[in-house]
């Protein structure tokens, strides 16, 4: 029984493509990048359309883990998790203007009764409707942060770089209604320090930017990019930190810091995250109003904040790893333990298999926070060298061999820690104590 509850990497929904090209890569003609390349051979992702992906267990793993994380973030500003359906009626998009201005970004839809209808890319006009209709909503109950996190669509003209740039991804998007412009500034730096927060726990190099506010609007705007040089953004930053801008908001002659005089220099983002301060712009189309203290009704001040989840995943696969191995923020990692026995037949096969599994029983009972987070590679018709290359182009932050040492007394188990580069010899309790150290959400 106890090894029926192990997972097996044989069994393991997980087709891997690791000895060279990913077959899907040219699936709908997109150029790719070093994170859609190592994703499709590490049978993380399954192209179905252009810009649509199945993920597999493991990434689905590695979302639920960031999510966690956002879940922690957002609730530690007051935000509050709802669910909003992903179809979108035409009549508030129409309201608020962007039903012309998107133009063939939405994906839209007639239903039955020729009703129009748009998968949301995102969701101001239908929270700010949902708000509304709130129609005893008191200035006591603000400010109000509401955010989901859920699938949403945009018709790429050319879906490109993997789940960089596709039609259909999840996203983590807060909205939040406050009473005046200084309650919704406080939330807005709020909001933006929880964005901090979460990038450095992921120990991501994101830098905060002017942003312009594209289809989305307001006055305040600022992105979360992460440089890399496959980002699709042009950035400028000062070198002591003191300004950062998306080439979009700047005139041509500005090359120099506003603050120091420094020259500005020039790198390449992804985008992981945009914040917007919206202030009335969606609370007057939908009379989203709340009752103030001198009982008067008055229009709610708006922000609005996403962070790309699959996004965040794929953009820290490129900055991460290397040409052809995975590196995960270890925080979120599919899995943190894989475990590899001896080869079948090798002199160290019989006891340090036996050992091994034992190993993996003890790590179990001593740190719960990681039983289910291991995966042993059961594939022993293999060289332990073959399967360590195999783990390792995977990303998983910890690997334990059964090697050549586990037959001596007391056993020695080999491991190779993915965020050191460190490969350590250590008895049972030493693995233990180096794992202890292992952080999931």
């Amino acid at each position: 029984p106890d090894r029926a509850k192990r997972l097996l990497l044989s069994q393991l929904f997980q087709p891997l493509n690791l000895q060279g090209e990913a077959a899907e890569e040219g699936k709908g003609g997109e150029p790719t990048c070093r994170s859609h390349k190592l994703m499709l051979q590490a049978g993380l992702i399954h192209a179905s359309s252009p810009g649509c992906y199945s993920y597999m267990p493991p990434t689905v793993r590695a979302m639920e883990k960031l999510i966690k994380v956002m879940d922690e973030e957002m609730q530690a500003v007051g935000g509050q998790k709802l669910n909003m359906p992903s179809l979108s009626s035409a009549e508030l998009w129409r309201a608020s203007g962007r039903w012309d201005r998107m133009g063939p970004e939405l994906f839209r839809l007639v239903d039955r009764h020729g009703k129009g209808y748009c998968l949301g890319p995102t969701h101001e006009e239908a929270v700010t409707e949902l708000v509304a209709a709130q129609s005893n909503l008191s200035y006591r109950q603000l400010p109000l942060r509401l955010y989901q996190v859920s699938r949403k669509f945009r018709d790429e003209p050319r879906p490109r770089l993997g789940l960089l740039r596709s039609r259909e991804f999840h996203m983590k998007d807060m909205y939040t209604f406050d009473a005046s412009p200084e309650a919704a500034q406080h939330t807005y730096d709020l909001v933006c320090a929880a964005y901090r927060s979460l990038f450095s726990r992921l120990r991501l190099p994101c830098v905060r930017v002017q942003a312009a506010a594209g289809n989305i609007g307001g006055t305040v705007s600022h992105e979360f990019q992460l440089p890399a040089e496959v980002g699709e953004d042009r950035l400028l930053l000062c070198p002591d930190g003191h300004f950062a801008a998306n080439v979009e908001t700047l005139s041509e002659e500005q090359t120099s810091c506003p603050t120091c005089g420094e020259k500005l220099s020039q790198t390449r983002g992804i985008e992981v995250g945009h914040t917007f301060y919206l202030g009335t712009k969606y609370s007057s189309v939908s009379n989203a109003v709340f009752c103030s203290s001198d009982n008067k009704p008055q229009l709610a001040e708006m922000g609005c904040y996403g962070l790309g989840v699959t996004r965040i995943l794929a953009a820290s696969i490129e900055v991460l790893s290397t040409e052809d191995s995975i590196r995960w923020p270890s925080l979120i990692a599919p899995y943190q333990l894989c475990f590899i026995p001896p080869k079948r037949g090798s002199k160290e096969d019989g006891e340090g298999a036996v050992l091994l599994e034992q190993m993996c029983d003890d790590v179990a009972e001593a740190l719960p926070h990681l039983a289910g987070d291991s995966v042993l590679d059961d594939r022993t018709q293999l060289t332990i060298g073959k399967r360590l290359k195999d783990a390792n182009k995977l990303g998983y932050p910890y690997v334990i061999i059964a090697g050549k040492g586990v037959c001596e007394d007391p056993p020695i188990f080999e491991v190779w820690n993915q965020n050191t580069g460190e490969v350590l010899f250590l008895t049972k309790e030493g693995v233990i104590e180096l794992l202890s150290k292992a952080q999931v959400p």
